[in-house]
């Protein structure tokens, strides 16, 4: 049996109540934080108890590395890049150009999480910003317009996948819109149908072949004035026909402020929505204990999903001169440069 859910822990490595946990519960995969990141070896050694709980050497892993404010792995052991705005405004006006280095980031990306056996980026963010939108997506999104994040994002997956880790498209349908922070608050969006099929969901549509998408804790008052994406059926069946994704669909991180009620309702609403597997960051036991009661077994379409998802993984990554590669992304983006990782 493996769960329909992610989770992840609360430190370094796994205390003897996770390891118990896990073992019996099973989960999907798992995420990394920043609380769970020392150096290299740390990091690879408490990834690899992951999969040796479950049993399972594939057990995708993963982490938010998008670069900017959201990189759970930085300096002094790894580089700082660059976020999603710089690469929109990179390539001295010249498209192909910045779509080259969106990929060579993408390609950068994976070669550091390759190493440390960590398998699933949650990246790159498809949401495009609006005048007056809370600034949380900001400067994470690669432009103001959707054929500018459509482009770079998917550039950033194919990056990525090339050098052996999933992308994560993130937050279906759109989260540029939003006047809250849904980590803090229930964002609610009033415009119309239209305008967002015109602009919001259009990058999502470009980028709906890739593995795996995350849900946003968005209300859209057009498809559902109640209920976010992540617990709407009426979203979810937008996501899958209107904009295409038949790959797994991802929650975003259940104890985020935007959702309420007890954490089995929240496991149990999403997953009825259409969602195959649901997310949980914190590492808290009790709120663990919850959302396994409420996720239950992935089963059907969702195990389909699960396994197609995981076959995209190449067996053998793209050639990489890596020294070349750091020089020419450098020479771009010079502030990843600036302090050396240690080995």
């Amino acid at each position: 049996m493996t769960s329909a859910c992610i989770l992840g822990c609360s430190g370094l490595e796994l205390t003897p109540e996770e390891r118990a946990l896990f073992r019996d519960a099973r989960p999907w995969g798992f995420i990394l934080f920043k609380r769970n990141v020392g150096d290299p070896d740390q990091v690879r050694a408490l990834v690899q108890s992951f999969r040796d709980c479950v049993g399972r050497p594939d057990a995708p892993v993963l982490i938010d590395q998008e670069g900017g404010r959201v990189q759970r792995l930085g300096p002094p052991h790894w580089r700082r890049y660059p976020t999603g705005r710089a690469y929109g405004l990179a390539g001295g006006g010249d498209p192909m150009r910045r779509r080259e280095l969106a990929r060579l980031g993408g390609r950068l990306l994976a070669h550091d999480l390759k190493a440390l056996g960590i398998t699933v980026d949650c990246a790159p963010v498809l949401d495009t910003p609006q005048p007056g939108a809370h600034d949380v997506i900001g400067d994470r999104a690669y432009g103001q317009d959707w054929e500018t994040v459509a482009e770079l994002g998917r550039a950033v997956c194919e990056g990525l996948l090339a050098g052996g880790v999933l992308p994560v498209i993130k937050h279906a349908p759109g989260h540029g819109r939003a006047g809250a922070d849904s980590h803090l608050d229930l964002p609610v969006v009033d415009a119309p149908f239209e305008d967002l099929k015109r602009s919001d969901f259009r990058p999502f549509q470009a980028c709906s072949d890739m593995p795996m998408a995350m849900t946003a804790h968005v209300v859209y008052a057009a498809l559902d004035d109640v209920r976010p994406a992540t617990t709407s059926p009426h979203a979810i069946r937008l996501i899958r026909e209107a904009l295409g994704f038949d790959g797994l669909l991802m929650t975003d991180d259940l104890s985020m402020k935007a959702l309420c009620g007890a954490f089995e309702d929240r496991a149990r609403q999403a997953l009825r929505a259409g969602c195959d597997v649901v997310l949980h960051c914190n590492g808290d036991m009790n709120e663990m204990r919850a959302v396994l009661k409420g996720c239950g077994e992935l089963t059907g379409e969702a195990l389909r999903r699960a396994r197609a998802a995981l076959h995209r993984i190449v067996r053998v990554v793209e050639p990489l001169d890596e020294a070349a590669a750091r020089a020419r992304f450098a020479e771009a983006f010079p502030e990843t440069a600036l302090e050396s990782p240690r080995s």
